[in-house]
């Protein structure tokens, strides 16, 4: 049985204690961390399999340390433990490469649940997927990444999902609904504001070619069209 190493940066002690015992109860290995300096030091020498990152933290903050991660590991998820409920503050985590946020006070249910969400699709070997073209680019499901040519670009796990969802609606509307419940399991507005962000992303990963988009049908939904 594989046992999921855990990422954790909190400098709330109490808290910490309590989310780390959970999580080990639940069969995780947590490794955790009070600052996100020692976390950036000791990232590379553990092999993880998730991030959980709060924000204002000493030393490094959750944003400037998630921001180091993802430039030596695009594929990881990262999941913000935040006490900012500003949507501003939550969509500048997914900006610089976070995958999901939960705000402060969480229930311990609900970061239960994304967890298990991001690894059993960051762990799924049996069910290979086949090679995506679209046009010129070559989009890799199972490994993540998106190619052009000799460029290649490594996708977060959220982004690889998304881009799949579009990829089997092409050039058909799919209804913002459909996609906040397939993706993050429900539907309101704070998360079709992140929806919009990871949109933005993959958006930004096809402009070199115009004849590829992802028209934004407002109120309604998107079209991924090629």
């Amino acid at each position: 049985m594989t046992t999921y190493k855990i990422l954790y940066v909190e400098d709330d002690a109490d808290l910490a204690f309590l989310t780390k015992e959970v999580l080990e109860e639940e069969g995780y290995e947590v490794i955790h961390y009070v600052n996100g300096a020692d976390a950036l030091h000791n990232f590379n020498k553990i092999d993880f399999d998730i991030c959980l990152l709060d924000v204002m933290m000493p030393k490094l903050d959750g944003f400037t340390l998630a921001t180091k991660i993802r430039a030596n590991n695009k594929q990881i998820p990262i999941i913000f433990l935040t006490a900012k409920s500003l949507t501003e503050d939550k969509l500048h985590g997914l900006e610089i490469g976070g995958d999901d946020y939960i705000t402060k006070p969480f229930e311990i249910q609900e970061l239960l649940l994304k967890i298990k969400i991001f690894l059993k699709r960051k762990h799924i070997v049996d069910d290979k997927k086949s090679v995506i073209k679209i046009r010129d680019f070559v989009f890799d499901p199972s490994n993540l990444i998106l190619s052009l040519n000799e460029e290649k670009y490594t996708l977060t796990q959220r982004e690889s999902d998304l881009l799949e969802l579009l990829y089997q609606n092409k050039n058909e509307v799919i209804k913002r609904e459909i996609i906040l419940e397939r993706l993050w399991g429900r539907n309101d507005y704070f998360l079709g504001r992140s929806m919009d962000v990871f949109i933005s992303r993959l958006r930004k990963f096809f402009k070199a070619d115009p004849s590829i988009g992802i028209e934004n049908l407002h109120g309604i939904g998107f079209r991924f069209y090629f």
